[in-house]
């Protein structure tokens, strides 16, 4: 009678853990899944060779520094993606070039989610 009571505690411990670690697993894709990771050096290329082309000028502020995260002010202003940006929902992000370099920015919020040195 122990060792059923032993082998079922057991068996209960290490289902449960099997479910944790599901739930880790499922969780940890969801929530570290960044716009990051869709973004190329040869994407970078392309933002500035097309700024280049379309004329757009270069936001120049020694102070602003645009790190992952940061607001851009309202005075930045901001560019529709070339269409040669392969990217999913390419409408949710625009781009700007901020003291000569590429910045992409989200749309609605203006928070920069990806740059390129």
């Amino acid at each position: 009678m122990w060792r059923f009571q032993m082998k079922r505690i057991l068996f209960s411990i290490v289902t449960a853990s099997a479910l944790l670690m599901g739930v880790g697993v499922a969780f940890a894709q969801t929530t570290t899944t960044t716009s990051t990771s869709i973004w190329t050096t040869d994407q970078g290329h392309q933002i500035r060779e097309y700024s280049t082309i379309q004329k757009f000028n270069s936001f120049s502020d020694p102070n602003l520094t645009p790190t992952i995260g940061t607001t851009l002010p309202g005075t930045v202003t901001l560019y529709p993606l070339p269409d040669a940006i392969q990217i999913p929902e390419p409408e949710r992000y625009s781009y700007t070039i901020i003291n000569n370099q590429p910045v992409v920015v989200e749309s609605t919020t203006r928070k920069v989610v990806h740059t390129w040195n």
